[in-house]
């Protein structure tokens, strides 16, 4: 399917909000899914972007980047191949991700790219924003968690960003009761931290007697908030990192009340993958279909009978997204976006690699009768210890 980015008018500014300066980025589009009866092209066009600058005046110079975006002009690279993706260390990358220093997404980056430049980003939607302006190269952002289930604030933003899937990573989380140098556990009387990681917390803090609990954006904005307010009676729960950087205590380790705790990261860039079939790849796809009995078994036979395997499904419905009386924003090939409507949207991950032509042909038989269908990406799939 038709896979391209965009150029939009919200600057990135890691942790500081400011005003969009309007912009407008040009870029080159490439057909992921080969053989679909619209014929693969590829045109280059130049693309503004902007000079490394030091972590710690990010903020004073992204708004001139911005404004000076116009007289930038550099040839876009081609596609990516996995080597780059998997084998990279990720020297001289900056990678966006969501949250404070010291947050679980941060980890997840350095697990990733781990000589990457990370670049906190306040919203998820900051974070494509970044990438899709040309200020960092990539973004890590969690898209599920076996306990907490699927982010699909996330699933969303797929959509209505033109960027692709190149990978994925796996991270165990581990959270840690945090407080302030001198704290004891019965000296706590509240804590403090995102509300998924508070709930699945939620037992053992109740066996430590902390009663209260206050919810926030961040777990490592918890902590940082622990720490600056010098607070003795409220602790954080976040990571080891987290208490390492705020320079708080670990009064408990690993207090999540179920030990499998994994959140899946996707690694988000600019170009697709160019996949392969000599290793585990997986293919993430988004579909719509019209409304009528049998047409979700018709959509997952076109896999089953090619014997390919799904590893997620997740079905979004009339309830909790876009329907004919809320219109959703998604790209589309001319570098803007625009309104569509869904009854329902389905996200599949496929156990296959977009270069098997067992996976193009189920694709193009999904596409004579889904009403809307787009390959979020197809990259290898993460084998590595969560």
């Amino acid at each position: 399917m038709a896979a391209q980015m965009m150029g939009s008018q919200f600057p990135l500014v890691p942790m500081v909000k400011v005003k969009g300066l309007n912009s407008q980025a040009t870029t080159h589009q490439i057909r992921v899914l080969a053989g679909t009866p619209r014929s693969s092209r590829m045109a280059s066009m130049n693309t503004p972007t902007s000079k490394s600058a030091p972590s710690w005046i990010w903020g004073a110079i992204i708004p001139l980047l911005f404004a000076l975006k116009p007289m930038y002009s550099y040839f876009r690279p081609g596609p990516l191949t996995s080597a780059d993706l998997m084998e990279s260390s990720g020297e001289g990358l900056k990678v966006a991700y969501q949250g404070f220093p010291g947050a679980y997404s941060e980890a997840a980056a350095k697990k990733a790219y781990p000589n990457c430049q990370t670049v906190p980003c306040e919203h998820f939607d900051t974070a494509f924003q970044a990438v899709q302006n040309w200020i960092v190269d990539r973004a890590v952002l969690p898209l599920e968690n076996t306990l907490g289930g699927s982010i699909h604030r996330n699933y969303d933003l797929l959509l209505r960003h033109e960027l692709h899937i190149v990978g994925e990573v796996r991270l165990a989380v581990r959270h840690c009761l945090l407080a302030n140098r001198g704290v004891k556990i019965g000296n706590l009387r509240n804590v403090i931290s995102h509300p998924q990681a508070l709930a699945q917390c939620e037992h053992t803090l109740t066996e430590l007697g902390i009663e209260h609990r206050q919810a926030v954006d961040d777990t490592a904005g918890a902590a940082k908030l622990v720490a600056e307010q010098m607070l003795q009676d409220t602790g954080a729960v976040a990571s080891s990192l987290a208490a390492e950087l705020y320079g708080l205590d670990i009064l408990a380790e690993n207090i999540q009340d179920e030990k499998v705790n994994v959140t899946r990261f996707m690694m988000l860039a600019r170009e697709p993958i160019i996949p392969r079939v000599d290793k585990p790849f997986k293919t993430s796809i988004v579909f719509s279909l019209e409304e009528g009995p049998g047409q979700l078994f018709k959509a997952l036979a076109v896999f089953a009978l090619r014997e390919i395997n799904l590893t997620k499904y997740v079905d979004v419905k009339i309830e909790s997204r876009p329907h004919k009386k809320r219109p959703f924003r998604v790209a589309d090939d001319a570098f803007s976006t625009r309104v569509k409507y869904f009854d329902y949207l389905f996200y599949v991950d496929l156990e296959a690699s977009m270069a098997d032509p067992k996976t193009q042909n189920a694709l193009r038989n999904l596409e004579e009768f889904a009403t809307f269908l787009r390959v979020l990406g197809s990259y290898p799939t993460d084998v590595s210890e969560a």
